[in-house]
């Protein structure tokens, strides 16, 4: 049987028998795909350092009729998280963005705009800022899985919003004008909802020349995606909360 070939990007491994690695990667050019790289503990010359969480690597790989893991055969490191210095702090927010993949997208769905906003955010997250691109990851993958509500108006009274303070709660699918918010709400600020809007048109780069974010920066905005990124998928995020300890 012929390899097939694909860029991937590698979320997660749980070791697997001895030497071997259970692997989940997004491949490009079939979605989300799991496997097993057998010896992959072993061989450094079919995997090396390529399976390492959210590396981009060029992966080779068989698909078997009625088996539901691939056979992981090797991987071509395209570019590692790696190069350059891993804090604890981008180690998390790379693990964060790994989660969100593994809990969102559904196994063999070809979705190449989130595999291209993944890339982009990674090359984000090279430095020590990483609150920018976490926000930007959160925001677009939200919308591109179709969780996203309308930002400019009450869910509850369809009033406008632009202008005005908003609100949201967790068991609610989108954002409420004073009037209309529920006990135990908190309020997204006017500058996070137009910083959504800047995000909306502008890609990652542009952002990523501005001066470092501090946390507190869009934190609300970053809050409200989470809560709503949960509530679909009706468990809670790990990393979100490891991030939401974090004091810088």
């Amino acid at each position: 049987m012929s390899l097939k070939e694909s860029e991937a990007i590698v979320l997660r491994t749980y070791p697997l028998r001895e030497a071997d690695l259970l692997v989940t990667m997004f491949t490009r050019a079939e979605g989300k795909v799991r496997g097993v790289a057998r010896s992959a503990k072993k061989s450094k010359r079919r995997f090396g350092g390529s399976l390492e969480p959210m590396t981009y690597v060029r992966a080779f790989y068989d698909v078997r009729e009625r088996q539901e893991l691939v056979r992981l055969d090797s991987c071509e490191v395209l570019e590692s998280p790696m190069t350059t210095e891993v804090t604890y702090l981008r180690a998390t927010a790379l693990g964060h963005v790994a989660e969100l993949l593994d809990e969102l997208l559904p196994d063999r769905e070809v979705n190449d705009a989130i595999f291209r906003l993944t890339l982009s955010v990674l090359q984000a997250t090279r430095g020590s800022d990483v609150w920018m691109p976490i926000t930007y990851f959160d925001l677009w993958l939200t919308r591109l899985v179709g969780f996203l509500p309308e930002l400019t108006e009450c869910i509850v009274c369809g009033r406008s919003l632009n202008g005005s303070r908003a609100y949201f709660h967790a068991l609610a699918d989108g954002l409420m004008c004073a009037e209309d918010k529920r006990l135990a709400s908190s309020e997204i600020s006017n500058e996070s909802r137009m910083l959504a809007a800047e995000m909306f048109r502008a890609p990652v780069n542009v952002f990523s020349r501005e001066k470092p974010w501090p946390k507190t920066q869009g934190a609300d905005l970053r809050k409200f995606l989470i809560q709503t990124l949960q509530r679909h998928i009706e468990k809670r995020l790990i990393t979100a909360g490891m991030l939401e300890k974090m004091r810088f």
